[in-house]
């Protein structure tokens, strides 16, 4: 794979240092400055005390002390000055993200680091869904959101907070792929009901499977139909992983279709849970631009308003510590991991689902007894009686040695079985 990047570099530990105390001293620093107007502060001193040394050599916990508060969106117009030293750092992680990892032209994308992957979702459809409102005229009783059956449930819940209605489409039970047959019928059946605009989100690595739609199976039709839409790929799970490999990945900007993508820096990259990217095209995200919000600087564009500066600095340290070359390494790793586990379930004849360039073995119910889905926390699908899968996920604390006493105890377990 060759690994091209204008923004993502690795870097020394000395330089992640110097490059977060610059930002931190570019803050208004609230142990020293006089800022009378903002709600806000450094953490409590009396519990979170900011005198041990250690913390002048760990990046991001003296950003968590330090407290920035990264209000609204930094790609867009003005934001809160008190703040600009960090936001500059979630700038940069933004432009690694989008420009060098999902190909988008330099300076043509808005985004933030969210407070997960769900808040995200619903960040994209809510764009969309208010400028089919603005641009068309558009009733709420006329947009659709069109996504698969494994779409993650935040996508149901983004229906729910922005009364749309959602349009389930069914995956083949086998390939856990979307068909032009399927999307088809599904949206003639909307256009049946009165539906005119869509928003079409698709799957970069779906959350029980790993799973990954081919976005022309939404364009392709929509197209065809002539129909209003935006394309939204949830890359929550996936987007640090599938674009990883040794093929030719086009689910990024240069499809002219994508609109946005959202990654979640809190699964593969580890950082602290509460951590999601949003990434959209230039000239969208001021459809959901809060004018309201007068007293912060450029406004806010967010769904969640304030939002903590040391998970953007996470992200950013995170990224540079790796570099692209050691990260396609770390995953490189994990799908070789992938691959031995998979080869031993084909071995013992279980049958089981898994995306070839993902790291998700998701297995029936019925090779696995309840004894060892137990003992080693698979998660199934359904909490109830009618579960179907169990799915392992090949994180990065997950070693050979953990699959082979997996693999053992599924040897036993069949042969205790009767015949």
């Amino acid at each position: 794979m060759e690994i091209k990047m204008n923004y993502w570099k690795k870097l020394t530990t000395e330089e992640r240092l110097a490059r977060v105390q610059q930002a931190l001293k570019d803050n208004v620093d609230f142990y020293k400055d006089a800022s009378l107007g903002y709600p806000a502060s450094r953490l409590d001193d009396k519990v979170f005390s900011n005198d041990a040394l250690f913390l002048k050599e760990m990046p991001v916990l003296s950003t968590f002390v330090a407290n920035p508060n990264h209000i609204g969106c930094h790609t867009f117009g003005t934001s809160e000055f008190a703040f600009r030293g960090t936001q500059a750092i979630e700038r940069e992680v933004l432009s690694m993200i989008a420009v060098d990892l999902f190909k988008i032209e330099e300076g043509q994308f808005d985004g933030y680091i969210s407070p997960g992957g769900t808040e995200a979702n619903v960040q994209a459809v809510w764009i969309y869904r208010n400028e089919f409102i603005k641009k068309y005229g558009a009733k709420l009783d006329e947009i659709v959101i069109l996504a698969s059956e494994d779409t993650h449930y935040s996508i149901p819940k983004a229906a729910n907070l922005l009364m749309l209605d959602w349009e389930k489409i069914p995956v083949d039970p086998v390939t856990r792929q979307l068909t032009l047959g399927a999307v088809r019928q599904s949206v003639s059946a909307c256009l049946s009901k009165g539906k005119k605009y869509f928003i079409a989100v698709s799957n970069l690595g779906t959350t029980m499977f790993g799973s990954v739609d081919d976005p022309k199976m939404y364009t392709d039709i929509l197209n065809e139909y002539q129909l209003p839409f935006r394309l939204h790929v949830d890359g929550a799970y996936g987007g640090f992983v599938y674009p990883f490999g040794d093929f030719e990945n086009q689910i990024n900007f240069t499809n002219p279709d994508v609109s946005s993508i959202t990654i979640d820096a809190h699964k593969m990259l580890q950082a602290p849970y509460g951590t999601g990217i949003f990434v959209c095209r230039k000239g969208l995200i001021e459809n959901v631009l809060t004018s309201e919000a007068q007293y912060v600087e450029g406004m806010d564009l967010t769904l969640c308003g304030s939002r903590s500066g040391a998970n953007a600095v996470a992200v950013w340290v995170i990224l540079t510590t790796y570099g692209p070359h050691k990260w396609y390494e770390k995953i490189s790793v994990i799908k070789m991991r992938t691959n031995w586990l998979c080869k031993q379930l084909d071995q013992l004849g279980i049958t089981y689902f898994r995306e070839p360039e993902m790291n998700i073995v998701t297995i029936r119910s019925e090779c696995v007894p309840e004894s060892i889905a137990q003992k080693y926390t698979l998660v199934p699908q359904s909490h109830d009686e009618s579960n179907q899968w169990y799915k392992i996920v090949l994180m990065d604390h997950v070693e050979i040695e953990h699959l082979k006493d997996f693999i053992q105890d599924m040897v036993s377990s069949q042969s205790l079985s009767p015949s």
